[in-house]
């Protein structure tokens, strides 16, 4: 898939929780968006931020094609993602889109899938959900987050399938990790998910007991996004791979984790 190197200039900023907002972009110069798929990423450059001198990687949270928009969902982490929450209407940043490899689609659209999102490692499940739901599967969504305060999105992620939540203190939802939400008891075929490592391990360990499809989406530190400076390598089956070029979409069968 080609890749381009874009202006984009910000036509909303969405400020979606103490911690967290949505960037909603457009090309500056007017022109349709390219082609993304769920799972991608892009790497953004920081330049208000003197002392960020790498491009930051966020996941294609949303594309909404007919408004000619790209969403992402930025966490405020360090000096270069606060810069980016903090970007208002019309200020501009460049990007390099799209990154990284996608989903693999279910074979059959009778399959039960359950997308699986952890903090906000939600972000890139919108668009898979969107992408699903458009080609005619049932997508259902377990979304795992700290607090009822810390759930984001849960109104779009309601668009395109049946959301359940679990939350650590109970306030929504159940009270628990993801892997001791009750939905884990019905039976699923594939589980696609994204979040903080250990919560991808606890459901990879999940799928692998009951031989279920699992893909994660890897949050590696990518500086580049285009397998050059190594930041990023992951052990494999394959041998040590950089996950901004060979992923981030891995399934669980390829990865050495200790499952």
């Amino acid at each position: 898939m080609k890749k381009y190197i874009l202006d984009f200039r910000v036509s909303e900023n969405v400020q979606l929780h103490d911690n967290y907002a949505l960037l909603k972009l457009t090309p500056a110069d007017g022109c349709p968006l390219p082609e993304m798929l769920p799972g991608q990423f892009v790497e953004v450059r920081v330049d208000r931020s003197p002392s960020t001198f790498l491009r930051r990687p966020i996941s294609i949270n949303f594309v909404d094609y007919p408004r000619n928009e790209l969403w992402l969902l930025i966490r405020k982490a360090g000096e270069g993602t606060r810069t980016l929450c903090s970007l208002q209407a019309d200020e501009s940043l460049n990007l390099v889109l799209p990154l990284g490899n996608t989903f693999t689609l279910p074979e059959s659209t009778q399959e039960r899938v359950l997308l699986v999102g952890g903090g906000v490692g939600i972000a890139p499940m919108l668009y898979w959900g969107k992408y699903l739901k458009e080609k005619d599967y049932a997508p259902r969504f377990l979304l795992g987050v700290r607090s009822d305060k810390d759930l984001l999105q849960y109104d779009q992620f309601r668009q395109f399938g049946e959301v359940y939540v679990s939350t650590e203190d109970g306030s929504l939802g159940e009270k628990g990790f993801v892997t001791q939400h009750s939905i884990l008891n019905e039976p699923f075929d594939r589980l696609y998910v994204c979040g903080p490592k250990p919560m991808m391990v606890a459901v990879a360990r999940y799928a692998r007991e009951r031989q279920l499809f699992c893909e994660v989406s890897l949050e590696n530190t990518m500086a580049c996004g285009v397998g050059a400076c190594l930041c990023c390598v992951e052990d494999t089956v394959e041998g040590h791979v950089c996950v901004c070029k060979e992923g981030p979409i891995f399934n669980i069968e390829k990865l050495k984790w200790q499952i």
